[in-house]
């Protein structure tokens, strides 16, 4: 995934989530990392990042991967978040990047539906840290994968 990709995809399917000021910072085939800048756009009346824009940066930081690894596979999975948790440490202030380091346990989850045609569970955390190196938030999201029956 480049970040043109990555702009291209929010600005034709998401684009509240570009407005938002979500970009991305880095890609592998292990990890994610999601940056959001506090401004005007995603500012709560607090004078920090509205938490639900921190929520749309965590999600893409593993639900990218994830994505992208099921269109690698070349096999129609479908896929839902079924549950989320949130844990706020500090004010959202500055930028904030979250970054999710299960690329593995995507590989192994896609690997295990492929094999077994039966849906299959895993959670995803992202970690959000501000520009000081101080974690502000962790996310963590419940996927559901299921290999779609073929026609």
């Amino acid at each position: 995934m480049t970040e043109k990709a990555f702009e291209d995809y929010l600005k034709t399917h998401i684009p509240i989530a570009w407005e938002a000021g979500v970009r991305l910072q880095y890609y592998s085939d292990k990890s994610c990392s999601i940056a959001v800048t506090l401004g005007r756009m995603n500012q709560n009346p607090f004078g920090s990042m509205f938490w639900a824009v921190e929520g749309m940066a965590a999600e893409f930081a593993g639900g990218i991967m994830l994505l992208n690894k099921i269109q690698d596979s070349g096999i129609s999975i479908s896929t839902l978040v079924i549950d989320g948790t949130m844990e706020f440490y500090k004010k959202a202030v500055g930028t904030i990047i979250f970054t999710c380091s299960d690329g593995n346990l995507i590989d192994q989850q896609i690997d295990l539906a492929l094999c077994s045609k039966e849906a299959q569970t895993l959670e995803l955390t992202s970690v959000g840290w501000d520009e000081a190196g101080d974690q502000v938030a962790r996310f963590t999201f419940q996927w559901s994968i299921k290999v779609r029956a073929e026609d």
